[in-house]
């Protein structure tokens, strides 16, 4: 499958596409986060139930300004999630109304990243805002670190493939809570 490059994989994304890129430590997926047949179709390529949500990603903080409802957190700790990015870090930010279910899942927040990865800032300006990205392997298995070991059946599914690699990170990025600080998932 031929590598896109940031204008062409943009152009996928706004046609309802599919894409498979590289992230800061795995390959993720990828696609327009208000186009609902692609999220579900996404989800149904990773075999991952909609209740969950998925994180946004983003070039940087102004992609996220109507989605995050920042005076639902005290101030201070608003701040310290801001000054996290850009940077491989993961925080659920509550979410305002224009963020649809389909991202969110059952949870009244939303988790999000302002990337520092050349590739995922580079797809996100030339898609001009955030993105789904969620790790590109079937739900369950192990997440690909390499372009090699992405699985075949993911690959056969998704329309396009995004250039560069992953940025060496050795796990997916944690996820914390913007609210409180807590860790949910681990890096």
């Amino acid at each position: 499958m031929q590598r896109l490059a940031p204008t062409a994989a943009a152009s996928l994304l706004r046609s309802g596409g599919v894409l498979a890129y590289p992230t800061e430590a795995v390959w993720g997926l990828g696609c327009n986060p208000f186009d609902e047949a692609a999220v579900l179709r996404l989800l149904a390529i990773k075999q991952r139930p909609v209740d969950k949500g998925v994180i946004l990603v983003a070039s940087d903080l102004a992609q996220f300004d109507d989605l995050l409802a920042w005076d639902q957190l005290p101030r201070e700790r608003a701040d310290a999630v801001r000054a996290q990015w850009p940077g491989p870090r993961t925080w659920i930010v509550p979410a305002t109304a224009r963020v649809p279910r389909w991202i969110t899942g059952t949870h009244t927040g939303v988790a999000v990243r302002v990337s520092d990865h050349p590739d995922v800032v580079a797809i996100c300006r030339a898609f001009g805002g955030p993105i789904v990205s969620t790790s590109a392997n079937l739900a369950g298995e192990p997440p690909a670190f390499t372009f090699d070991a992405l699985s075949p059946a993911v690959l056969a599914d998704v329309d396009g493939v995004g250039e560069g690699e992953t940025g060496g990170l050795r796990a997916p990025t944690a996820i914390r809570d913007a609210a409180t600080g807590a860790e949910l998932r681990a890096g």
